[in-house]
């Protein structure tokens, strides 16, 4: 099972941009990958996923033209840049893997693995 570990989060103002980042272990580049972010009170959401090539990605539409995701496979490591933040932004963002080698996850049931998760807040 791939294990995951997040980084990056902190306190930016509105319009500003973080860049979080993703490590994760042994067997890393066999896996689709995705962000995935949950608000207080509010239900998990599809944030992006990226192929285990760093080919296809896709986004949720709330994020669509201001977050990019992006893999390093030498390095073991997945990143969001997210630009243009906003207020609604504001979440606990975790990194998760797919459930099977070599496919792309598409929504939130095809995680198998996940990360602890980081913090992002974003003031107005």
């Amino acid at each position: 099972q791939v294990q995951l570990g997040e980084s990056g989060g902190g306190v930016v103002q509105a319009g500003g941009s973080l860049r979080l980042a993703c490590t994760t272990s042994r067997g890393f580049s066999f896996y689709g990958l995705g962000w995935i972010r949950q608000a207080p009170g509010k239900e998990r959401e599809f944030v992006a996923a990226i192929s285990w090539s760093g080919g296809p990605t896709y986004y949720g539409d709330s994020v669509k033209g201001r977050f990019t995701i992006s893999r390093d496979n030498y390095k073991n490591t997945m990143y969001l840049q997210m630009n243009n933040l906003k207020p609604e932004d504001t979440a606990v963002y975790y990194c998760a893997a797919h459930r099977t080698t070599y496919q792309t996850p598409r929504g939130l049931d095809d995680f198998g693995s996940w990360g602890q998760g980081t913090q992002v807040t974003v003031s107005s």
